[in-house]
């Protein structure tokens, strides 16, 4: 499991790779869990939380950074064993009470595609067990009043609820709204509003994040945030 150490004293372990990447923040004031992965990584996250031995190992709050399946699928599970409290986007808030997160749209040939099938199959594949979150988040959330060091930002574009958490003005974790599995680009294969998604990516940069975690694949440079974002622009 990968960790990076801040410069408050929070620290930031990976507990969970392949299908979605799943991240903890630990502090001082407790932990914060920011997505869950799919339904078979059940065991492996709890797994993972407990080999961290933290000091202070009680989980507060359960952040997601959009409610696609392959990030929410053990949310509810995780709210009833461990007593979390939820915090989504307000955009989302009706999709996680009927299960089900609209797939967004393709961005190159082979995602548009298979988007055709998954979009037929809809619920069925890609839903999840209902839940409602305790905290629906519009536009901003400080988490400075809860304890932490830590703000959830809207980042719209792959999805129009997805949000991004912003710690300690350091590290920013994105979802979706940046991929860091391809060389050379962060642009998701999947966005609904690539215009949006691009003006996500301006904000995130203008935080001062020199470090950017992503749903899908390894950490993201701030250098490779500015190529991406230069790249838009001359487009």
């Amino acid at each position: 499991m990968k960790s990076w150490n801040l410069s408050n004293g929070y620290k930031i372990n990976t507990v969970l790779t392949g299908r979605c990447n799943s991240y903890l923040i630990s502090t001082p004031n407790g932990n914060l869990l920011v997505d869950t992965g799919m339904k078979r990584s059940r065991l492996q996250i709890l797994r993972n939380i407990r080999f961290l031995e933290l000091t202070n190992s009680s989980i507060s709050y359960l952040l997601l950074t959009h409610t696609h399946f392959d990030h929410c699928r053990n949310a509810a599970f995780l709210k009833k064993e461990m007593n979390l409290t939820i915090i989504t986007s307000k955009e989302d808030e009706n999709y996680t009470i009927n299960g089900y997160t609209p797939l967004p749209k393709g961005t190159n040939a082979i995602s548009r595609f298979l988007l055709v099938f998954g979009k037929r199959i809809g619920k069925k594949w890609f839903g999840y067990q209902e839940f409602a979150p305790d905290i629906a988040v519009k536009d901003y959330l400080s988490m400075a009043d809860m304890g932490f060091q830590v703000e959830i930002i809207s980042t719209p574009g792959h999805t129009s609820g997805s949000i991004s958490i912003i710690v300690n003005k350091e590290i920013a974790i994105v979802g979706d709204t940046m991929f860091g599995i391809f060389k050379n680009t962060i642009f998701p294969p999947f966005a609904d509003d690539e215009k949006e998604l691009f003006k996500s990516w301006k904000k995130l940069f203008d935080t001062g994040c020199n470090l950017f975690l992503p749903g899908h694949g390894g950490e993201i440079s701030r250098e490779l945030v500015k190529k991406g974002l230069n790249k838009r622009t001359k487009k």
